[in-house]
C-alpha cells in the first residue's frame, strides 16, 4: 500500500525534499482533493522549518490513506524524478 511507501520513505523525504517542491506537492493534492485549503495553510504556517513542513505534509497525506500516499507519490515522480528514485520509488 502506498500509506506504507510513504512511511517507509519519511526519513529520507525530509532530509531531501526541497521548499519549492513542497509548495509544489502541496498545490497538486490542493487541486486534487486530497488536501483542503485549511490543511494546506496548517502545512505552511504551523511549521517554521522546511523539514517540519516535509514532516507534516508526509504525515498528513499518509493518514488520508492509500489513495492520498499514491496521488503524492506520482507528483513527486514528476516534479523531481530524482528524488522520487532516490527514495527507491523509481
Amino acid at each position: 500500500m502506498a500509506d506504507q511507501e510513504l512511511a517507509q520513505v519519511r526519513s529520507a523525504f525530509v532530509d531531501r525534499v526541497s521548499k519549492v517542491l513542497i509548495n509544489q506537492l502541496l498545490d497538486d493534492l490542493l487541486q486534487d482533493g486530497i488536501l483542503n485549503d485549511g490543511e494546506k495553510d496548517s502545512i505552511l504556517e504551523e511549521n517554521v522549518s522546511r523539514a517540519d513542513k516535509a514532516r507534516s505534509l508526509i504525515d498528513t497525506v499518509k493518514r488520508k490513506g492509500d489513495v492520498a500516499s499514491r496521488k503524492m507519490l506520482a507528483h513527486l515522480q514528476i516534479r523531481d524524478p530524482i528524488l522520487y528514485a532516490e527514495l527507491g520509488r523509481a
